[in-house]
């Protein structure tokens, strides 16, 4: 893969072939470390368009678990807009970062545990148009979300991780 295509930044061109696996997680998080490193491998694979478009999908479903007035927080789309726009080129990496704030807002504002790392989940999501590593924090936190809502029960944790590493291998098969 040519290294603009596995990813936009510079910085993280400059790293292409050289990540150790498996790296381990910003958070505390109780996981599948297996899983965990085939993830991590198979979003390797994804150039920075099929990985961001990846987080997104995974984030997703964790907006359900916002507060009644910030599921329908207008910054929610407009960070999805912008991140849209910066997988289209549309708009400047200052630019996105100003809208990926808003993002972020969110989590700060969020009045439980459960809300602030659903919402992190969906922040590091709309990051990763902007750096790849964004995308296995986001993964990490939405761990993070399942370790609280179902607390001692590593089935759940195991089915999302295997959710995650399929959805994965899903996006890198549509575009070969």
């Amino acid at each position: 893969m040519k290294p603009e295509i596995y990813s936009w930044n510079l910085h993280e061109q400059s790293l292409m072939g050289q990540a150790k696996f498996p790296s381990q997680p910003k958070i505390k998080i109780f996981d599948h470390s297996e899983l965990r490193a085939d993830l991590e491998r198979q979003l390797e694979l994804l150039s920075h368009k099929e990985l961001a478009e990846w987080a997104l999908v995974n984030a997703q479903p964790f907006l359900v678990y916002l507060n009644a007035p910030r599921i329908s927080d207008p910054r929610i789309q407009q960070a999805i807009d912008a991140f849209q726009q910066k997988i289209a080129g549309e708009i400047s990496a200052y630019e996105f970062r100003q809208a990926g704030f808003l993002a972020n807002q969110i989590a700060k504002e969020s009045k439980t545990p459960i809300e602030k790392y659903a919402a992190r989940v969906f922040a590091q999501a709309i990051a990763t148009a902007h750096m790849r590593g964004h995308a296995l924090v986001s993964a990490d936190y939405s761990v993070k979300v399942f370790n609280l809502l179902f607390p001692d029960n590593q089935t759940e944790v195991l089915k999302l991780r295997q959710k995650q590493i399929k959805t994965a291998q899903q996006k890198g098969e549509e575009n070969r």
